[in-house]
């Protein structure tokens, strides 16, 4: 089984979307179980504080070294992989997904305000990931989105083997269209080759499909 600990500032904010949908059925099958983490726990003044200002002055607060590192020695095993979300971190992409999926333990610190002390990173993270090339208030939105991708890859999540080997970037390509009832809507007709019933047929539509639209949409995956 999996364990992803999440530590935030506002376990609220994750709390809610892990308690629904496919992550919630994800942990009632015991594929994953998920723990927040307040790092204000792990403050000790009477403020609880997370954060100062920075050496050097400048704008904004820097997050607290000995916070951070506290939260993550009360969980971290010999296995786990501690995970900063950062803009400054490596693209996440599907097949990172994959390779955490293949994880037991992941933590993932969640930054705030103008980021995180520089120690925190260079002594205490395994993996730094960015979703995207943008800004956030902070890191707990981008830590669901790796959350959500690496879980329903866990097996039985989607409900069969192989259930996610069709799906857009795990074979270096985006998925193909999808129709379903009725066969026509406001006079657009489902492809005949998808009425067919010939599976070789679809399957090699499928397939042309989604390099097709891989080669206009995304030139850059190569396909």
């Amino acid at each position: 089984m999996l364990t992803v600990d999440v530590i935030t500032i506002f376990p609220a904010m994750i709390d809610g979307y892990l308690g629904e949908s496919m992550m919630k059925r994800a942990a009632a099958m015991k594929a994953v179980a998920f723990r927040t983490i307040n790092l204000r726990d792990f403050t000790d003044d009477k403020h609880r504080t997370t954060d100062d200002r920075p050496y050097g002055g400048g704008p904004g607060m820097v997050m607290k070294a000995d916070p951070i590192f506290r939260a993550v020695e009360s969980v971290r095993t010999p296995d786990s992989r501690v995970i900063l979300m950062t803009p400054q971190g490596r693209r996440f992409q599907q097949a990172d997904a994959r390779s955490l999926s293949g994880q037991t333990h992941l933590i993932f610190i969640c930054g705030h305000y103008e980021g995180v002390d520089e120690r925190i990173r260079t002594s205490l993270v395994t993996d730094e990931i960015s979703i995207g090339d943008y800004v956030l208030t902070n890191g707990v939105l981008p830590a669901a989105v790796v959350i959500d991708s690496v879980v329903r890859l866990l097996p039985g999540v989607l409900g069969g083997e192989g259930a996610a080997d069709q799906e857009s970037f795990s074979a270096g390509l985006l998925e193909y269209p999808h129709y379903t009832r009725p066969e026509e809507y406001r006079g657009m007709k489902v492809p005949e080759v998808l009425l067919s019933g010939n599976h070789e047929q679809i399957a090699r539509w499928r397939h042309n499909q989604a390099v097709e639209r891989t080669r206009t949409r995304r030139p850059d995956l190569g396909g």
